[in-house]
């Protein structure tokens, strides 16, 4: 059998819906950036600038909760054009804020919009990550490979988003930069819904709400790990980070501020394209088309402690720093990126197990329920992100992530390589 879907439009519905995440995540990529830095700029706090977000992330455990259902009742394209028809509205809106708005006024209003966004988000990215399992051979290590390519490349996307919107910021303000994805996003939209070859499942009517909740122990305990993953990448990654960069290197002028920009949203935008560039090779790294799923379980727990290595080594950094110091913003980058590189392995694994674990006929609902873990620890790590740098900075906030790698680590360790019980 050769690495190639069972059914002929099967790679032509790939590609669609693989453009279409792509051009999701570009524009949410850059509108993380645009909003921080914006925001930043007018004056709000770090704990502020977090509950910008906040409501991005319960939305998208909610969403992610009922997507999956969704998806199984009236298809796996509806959800698909939702999310990219949501994001063109939330993105429209945030053209009408008013810089007279009081800061409460103006935090309320994003908040809601990043909610819509946040829904949008996780329609598109539950369908995607779901058609992958559909379409994507199971022979030689294909499901590693296709996933870890969707995965992969979405987040390359997403890290040129970081350098597009503070491009964008810097060079025809917050609402030109805005309307102009709108626009784009809009376009790609029709295009897909003109383009998409038939193939993917259409629904079934008797699929139950309850269904969402899996009784796969390997599902639930994946989730938890997921939970405290991503916790730890968005307890600096959201808030702290961005900021810490913002108040070494601006200069406080226009044009400084300006370069500035520019320079936040070039590391961010390398990290993630770093990320997914690893993400994307990780089958290649960890050799899975010959080894079996046994050992990538295994495998997974071994590499969930390795990560939390780096972010302890960085909070010993910055406690030794005492504040802010040429030496310990370049320990901070070499640092964050070898968090990445590991990060992202580690992230590629739980995306395999994941779609390893679930069965076709409930792929969207265990899928939905997993990414609504995810969005929970990203949520936590919103919240945990303002919280921690405003209260005790870099230290405790890297302290911080470094607590949440290893509770990731002991959910792993959990995972076993019975898959009979598997998404039952």
């Amino acid at each position: 059998m050769t690495d190639t879907p069972a059914r002929p439009e099967g790679l032509s519905a790939y590609i669609a819906v693989t453009a279409a995440y792509w051009a999701f995540m570009l524009t949410d990529g850059a509108l993380r950036m645009l909003v921080l830095l914006h925001f930043h700029t007018l004056g709000f706090s770090p704990v502020q600038l977090a509950y910008l977000f906040v409501l991005y992330e319960v939305a998208g455990m909610v969403t992610n909760l009922c997507a999956g259902w969704i998806a199984a009742r009236f298809g796996l394209m509806s959800t698909l054009y939702a999310g990219l028809g949501i994001q063109v509205l939330a993105l429209l809106a945030l053209t009408q804020l008013d810089p007279s708005w009081a800061i409460g006024a103006s935090v309320a209003f994003v908040m809601l919009v990043q909610g819509a966004s946040g829904v949008a988000k996780d329609l598109a990215k539950m369908s995607s990550k779901s058609a992958v399992k559909l379409l994507a051979p199971s022979d030689d290590g294909g499901l590693f490979r296709w996933v870890a390519l969707l995965t992969g490349s979405k987040n390359a996307v997403k890290g040129l988003g970081f350098l597009l919107g503070a491009a964008l910021l810097a060079t025809v303000g917050f609402t030109g930069a805005v309307l102009g994805m709108a626009a784009i996003l809009a376009l790609i939209l029709v295009a897909v819904l003109i383009a998409m070859p038939p193939g993917l499942p259409k629904g079934r009517k008797g699929a139950k709400f309850s269904e969402v909740f899996s009784k796969s122990s390997n599902v639930n305990w994946l989730s938890a790990a997921r939970v405290f993953l991503f916790g730890a990448r968005d307890v600096w990654f959201v808030v702290g980070i961005p900021i810490y960069f913002y108040a070494v290197l601006s200069d406080g002028t226009v044009a400084g501020n300006r370069s500035t920009f520019f320079m936040i949203g070039t590391f961010m935008a390398v990290w993630v394209i770093l990320y997914g560039f690893v993400q994307a090779s990780a089958p290649r790294l960890l050799r899975a088309k010959t080894r079996p799923e046994i050992e990538l379980v295994s495998v997974a727990r071994g590499w969930a402690w390795s990560l939390a290595a780096v972010p302890a080594a960085l909070t010993l950094a910055a406690w030794a720093a005492n504040g802010p110091q040429g030496w310990l913003t370049a320990v901070l980058v070499a640092g964050l990126l070898a968090f990445g590189a590991i990060f992202a392995v580690n992230s590629a694994l739980h995306s395999y197990l994941i779609l390893s674990f679930t069965k076709v006929e409930r792929v969207t609902m265990d899928v939905g329920f997993y990414y609504m873990a995810n969005a929970g620890g990203r949520l936590l790590g919103t919240l945990l992100s303002g919280l921690t740098y405003q209260v005790g900075g870099l230290p405790l906030m890297l302290g911080t992530a470094t607590a949440m790698v290893a509770a990731a680590a002991v959910a792993a360790g959990f995972l076993h390589e019975d898959r009979s019980e598997a998404a039952q």
